[in-house]
């Protein structure tokens, strides 16, 4: 993709050359976009595809994902945003060309870290769930042909030979006969079906995978997943020639800062709480996550590197500053027997490094629920992670009951955790534990939980149903004065034939 300035010319293609170029609603995104666009245009579509995906994110915490609900709020979505969603629908090559372009605009901006990454991959991964699960099932073999996924439907011969094998293998086991008779089956090799095979779920004969079509959607994410992953890594190699184009940087450092959640720091926080209040807030207002960490410290007086990290950052997004953090673990530990020069030698340092006092400065900020589910998971002795992902199910049903919740509601959540959506468990939790029927918020942050709890208890919030829709970012300036990106997206609504010049090929291969 090229970025120029005036003289612009858009490439015309006619109906057989636009169909060639974007057969599919949905792709794999395997060839880089080669056409020129306004650095206009390049802001535009990169802040529709982050709405996009920022929507993504809400609704699957705040719903579970593929229900009715769900899919027609995310279709609603892509519609409002002009992307594509939908085989069969007329004059779709534009809004296939948006969905191409932005993706890789958004692969300059969050291949800048892990947690970008992984925020850009778990999004992606959702769209492109949603996006296959209405795929219409005569359009399946090609769209993988074309994303260069060797899996062929089998004959209804081969099919009818091991109907009960595969019925009795598949997690749809109430998949009767008569559906699978007219659904197809794929024969995919054994290493493309790990997953499956890791959970018992397929049926397995001579080194191949039989795959019923229901189940496949698994294999192509995982492979989506792959793909994905190895082109981030590619690209953040060639971030530098990108970073140094002083109209790109502050849009694409913005982007990539404002939507992957507050990030809770102590700013506006610090000394709101104090060390006395810490017991009775854990019951009243901390994340289940953080509750069991509370917990494991009065109890233990101790917690290791994991849950130290966890917590310790938690309690300073909370307000707790610097010094009532030396305090309050220093205390804790010393309840332990530990000798307190052993304390400042060895765990006072850590704390300060934390709060960006010592070794390179940085100012770390709280665990987000993506993080503390995806990464680093609890061993034996260790009480960090989600409870809600890393517990075993009758130990979470006992902790539950030790929190009051009712045996419906623990059964709620229950069944929530069983369909892998932790975070709508946690969210069901709070609702149950501050009688609300609907928190009006989707919750992806042990500090946002804390928080919300707070503005109900205190009184200070009208629960009401949060918007999901992210507010246009406005880019902090850069130092060029006329042709920099916050001017550039100041004038979205404006004159589109603005002359950029001096960009070139950010998407080379």
């Amino acid at each position: 993709m090229q970025f120029s300035g005036g003289n612009r010319k858009r490439l015309r293609l006619g109906g057989d050359q636009r169909n060639a170029s974007y057969p599919h609603s949905l792709q794999f995104y395997l060839e880089p976009p080669s056409e020129n666009i306004s650095l206009i245009e390049f802001e535009s579509l990169a802040i529709d595809r982050v709405k996009l995906l920022k929507t993504v994110e809400n609704l699957g915490v705040s719903h579970v994902k593929g229900t009715e609900q769900y899919q027609s709020k995310l279709e609603a979505e892509i519609r409002r945003l002009k992307f594509s969603f939908r085989e069969n629908v007329e004059n779709e090559y534009e809004r296939r060309r948006r969905d191409h372009i932005s993706h890789f605009i958004l692969r300059l901006a969050y291949c800048q870290s892990e947690d970008l990454r992984r925020w850009f991959i778990q999004q992606e991964m959702d769209l492109l769930r949603f996006r296959f699960s209405i795929l219409p099932k005569d359009k399946i073999q090609s769209f993988l042909k074309d994303s260069h996924l060797q899996f062929e439907a089998i004959s209804d011969e081969e099919k009818n030979l091991r109907v009960h094998e595969i019925i009795a293998s598949s997690p749809s086991s109430n998949v009767s006969k008569f559906e699978l008779d007219v659904e197809s089956v794929y024969k995919i090799p054994f290493a493309d079906a790990l997953d499956l095979f890791r959970g018992r779920k397929v049926y397995l004969e001579d080194g191949f995978a039989y795959v019923p079509l229901k189940d496949i959607v698994a294999i192509v994410l995982n492979e989506f997943r792959a793909k994905l992953s190895k082109a981030l890594a590619l690209t953040a190699r060639s971030l530098p020639a990108v970073q140094s184009d002083e109209r790109l940087q502050p849009l694409l450092n913005h982007l990539s800062h404002s939507y992957t959640g507050q990030d809770y720091s102590t700013q506006g926080n610090a000394g709101k709480i104090s060390l006395d209040q810490i017991d009775s807030l854990s019951t009243k207002s901390f994340p289940p996550c953080m509750r069991q960490l509370h917990k494991a410290l009065r109890e233990n007086h101790h917690l290791r590197h994991g849950g130290r990290m966890q917590y310790g950052l938690f309690l300073k997004g909370i307000g707790l500053t610097l010094e009532q953090a030396l305090q309050f673990w220093k205390q804790e530990f010393i309840r332990g027997k530990m000798d307190p020069d052993k304390f400042d030698k060895g765990y006072s340092y850590n704390i300060r490094h934390s709060f960006g006092k010592e070794g390179k400065r940085t100012d770390y900020t709280p665990f987000s629920c993506m993080k503390i589910i995806l990464t680093n998971p609890p061993g034996q002795g260790d009480y960090h992670g989600c409870p809600f992902r890393h517990s075993d199910p009758e130990l979470l049903k006992q902790k539950l009951q030790s929190y009051k919740i009712s045996p419906e509601g623990i059964s709620q959540i229950l069944d929530l955790v069983k369909g892998t959506h932790y975070q709508v468990a946690c969210q069901k939790y709070f609702e149950m534990t501050h009688n609300v029927d609907d928190c009006g918020f989707s919750l992806s942050h042990p500090n946002q939980f804390f928080f919300e709890s707070q503005r109900i208890l205190t009184g200070s919030k009208d629960i009401r149903k949060e918007s999901i829709q992210p507010e246009v970012p406005q880019p902090r300036p850069s130092v060029q004065k006329t042709k920099d990106a916050s001017s550039a997206l100041a004038s979205l609504n404006s004159s589109l034939e603005m002359d950029m010049e001096g960009l070139e090929d950010y998407f080379s291969e």
